[in-house]
């Protein structure tokens, strides 16, 4: 959330993103558990660094 002279403001492109990297997480638990250790990984990496680009930009 932001806030600007006392208006509160949600950042829809930011609350997606914290969305998809939670769904990502569980999901590469799953792959972990089906013993898929290398797309499991690669999959959390690029999945969970949605945010990080976000917010780069």
């Amino acid at each position: 959330m932001y806030q600007f002279e006392n208006v509160t403001m949600k950042n829809p492109v930011v609350d997606k993103s914290v969305e998809v990297g939670l769904f990502v997480i569980e999901y590469c638990e799953q792959l972990e558990n089906e013993r898929k250790y290398v797309i499991g990984r690669q999959l959390l990496k690029s999945g969970t660094s949605i945010g990080a680009n976000i917010h780069e930009a």
